[in-house]
């Protein structure tokens, strides 16, 4: 896996090249926004990322929590694969505001027991909290950077920085406080059960993800409704680059995640190791004077 990171830097350096390329000079300009809206490559893809890191902290917490105990962890199972298949149902059962595809939701809904089985087969225990944080911080970096570009656009589009009271912006700021406040808590905490605290302030975290998706149809908005997925239409030629962009974020995001978590789990191996050196060498008087004899010991040898 080492030999192959090299390789996936460098196509995923050519991809964000490639991506970069598209969005400001083959890209279609916007009609009524001009150029300006070229940040759309950016931000939109920036939000999709942050979107999915946070879910799979979701998923990773969920898994950690309920790998306490075996009983746990069986009804655990049991009760993704009952939200699955309820969702897959109300999707098509429940009405949905105007522009919302059932089959979005059961594909979101479906991601749930997905990503469950998944990550619980490749990160077991231990492993789920190391990937937990690492999704946690790589995300916190994506959403600063949908809250950045947000105001920027907004700018020369609305005539202001910041619209007080939407409720898809103020959900978002309060997203990214929520995760600063997890990643504070893992830095700062010395408790013996931060791990567990900090997956249910993930969980908790999490139930804000589809009130910031789902705002701009449920509540009235400064935010346009979104053209893709309902409620609009998008230029096929634009549609391409933001696709492209995307990819390009979720292979950068892959590469970070990589990083870090090889970097957090090198941590606690060090902690672990140092804490065991700590607890086998001997205290007290007689290991002072034991230590002190040593040096005098091999200078007569």
């Amino acid at each position: 896996m080492k030999r192959a990171f090299p390789i996936l830097a460098v196509l995923t350096a050519l991809l964000l090249a490639y991506a970069f390329y598209q969005a400001l000079w083959v890209a279609p300009t916007d009609a009524l926004q001009g150029d300006v809206y070229r940040i759309i490559y950016y931000h939109v893809p920036s939000a999709w990322t942050a979107f999915l890191l946070f879910f799979i902290n979701f998923i990773a917490s969920v898994e950690y929590l309920a790998s306490a105990k075996p009983s746990t962890k069986r009804a655990a199972k049991w009760i993704v694969i009952a939200i699955g298949i309820a969702g897959c149902v109300a999707a098509y059962v429940v009405p949905l505001p105007a522009g919302i595809r059932p089959s979005a939701i059961a594909m979101t809904v479906l991601a749930i027991p997905a990503f469950y089985f998944l990550i619980g087969k490749y990160f077991p225990e231990q492993n789920l909290d190391l990937l937990a944080v690492t999704a946690a911080e790589v995300g916190v970096v994506f959403c600063t950077i949908v809250l950045v570009t947000g105001p920027i656009w907004a700018r020369p589009v609305w005539g202001i920085w910041w619209a007080p009271g939407d409720i898809r912006l103020t959900s978002t700021l309060v997203l990214w406080l929520i995760y600063v406040s997890y990643l504070v808590l893992r830095r700062f905490s010395d408790s013996a059960q931060t791990q567990k605290l900090a997956a249910v302030l993930a969980v908790f975290g999490a139930l804000d993800v589809p009130l910031v998706y789902f705002s701009i149809w449920f509540f009235r908005t400064q935010h346009p409704q979104p053209v893709i997925g309902g409620g609009g239409s998008m230029d096929p030629r634009m549609l391409h680059v933001l696709l492209i962009s995307w990819m390009a974020f979720l292979c950068f995001a892959f590469l970070v995640c990589w990083l870090r978590y090889g970097l957090e789990k090198l941590r606690r191996e060090v902690e672990e190791a140092e804490a065991l050196e700590s607890l086998l060498e001997p205290s007290g008087p007689a290991a002072q004077t034991s230590k002190a004899r040593v040096p005098l010991s091999r200078g007569i040898l």
